[in-house]
């Protein structure tokens, strides 16, 4: 999954491809690149960051989504915790939505899914992108994560979402403790959660646990993403969102090829 931050304000890439013309070409790019799917977001989820308005959501990302349709051929994901953003995209050529609140932001998320019929992702966040990094604690990690997600999906099939369109993602920084090293656990017990027969999820891409790790600005962390796409993927997760799409499909290949061979 190729990111594709239409924002002003993201932490690795913020302001790079505001402007329509820069997102359309970024996008065709990460298609060309190899990207299986193009995650499309106009909101700012950075810890500490703000709602943005809805209208300048539209705004962002509806356009991108228009003129992508157009052009490329793999699937988009429309980023977004609010219903009507995701309707629109939706109808403009997004075919899955991304909701980092998993259907709990917008009480009309969940219906708007299930009328498209759309896979969508469901993320564990502890708090919201304002709040969520104010000390994050948790008794146990893996288990509270996994209870949430059960939570979840049974929500949503209730919700009138088929079960086999769910994917979930245990939420790599998002309220999650570096200091307390919670999402080097999560990568390493990933396997944890593949007993819930659904797609898991990882976006590891850039996060400020591999610059602590490293000592390295967000730049420059394409290798500490790799190893960390690499133990992902040997743990059980089957999608990876990522922003260098060209190098990060060749990791994904070689070490799916050692996770698959008999």
């Amino acid at each position: 999954m190729g990111v594709l931050n239409v924002t002003r304000e993201s932490f690795s890439d913020g302001g790079k491809f505001f402007a329509l013309e820069k997102a359309v070409a970024q996008g065709m790019q990460l298609a060309d690149d190899g990207a299986d799917i193009l995650d499309i977001g106009g909101e700012s989820t950075r810890p500490g960051s703000k709602p943005l308005e809805e209208e300048e959501e539209i705004r962002r990302v509806i356009p991108v989504i228009q003129e992508l349709d157009r052009q490329i051929s793999i699937p988009m994901s429309v980023d977004t915790r609010k219903a009507r953003v995701a309707a629109l995209a939706l109808e403009a050529g997004a075919e899955m939505v991304n909701d980092i609140s998993a259907l709990s932001y917008d009480s009309k998320m969940a219906d708007v899914v299930a009328a498209h019929q759309v896979p969508v992702v469901l993320m564990h966040m502890r708090g919201t992108p304002e709040t969520m990094q104010l000390e994050p604690h948790y008794d146990d990690l893996i288990g509270e994560i996994r209870d949430f997600f059960v939570e979840r999906l049974t929500f949503a099939v209730k919700k009138g979402i088929p079960v086999a369109r769910i994917i979930l993602d245990p939420g790599i920084g998002f309220g999650k403790s570096v200091e307390q090293q919670h999402n080097l656990i999560l990568l390493k017990n990933l396997s944890s959660f593949t007993d819930l027969k659904r797609p898991l999820l990882v976006g590891p891409s850039r996060k400020v646990f591999i610059g602590k790790i490293l000592g390295l600005p967000s730049e420059e962390r394409e290798e500490g993403t790799m190893g960390a796409v690499a133990v992902a993927i040997c743990n059980g997760t089957n999608i990876v969102r990522v922003h260098e799409v060209k190098k990060m499909r060749r990791v994904v290949q070689v070490v799916d090829a050692i996770v698959r061979c008999s």
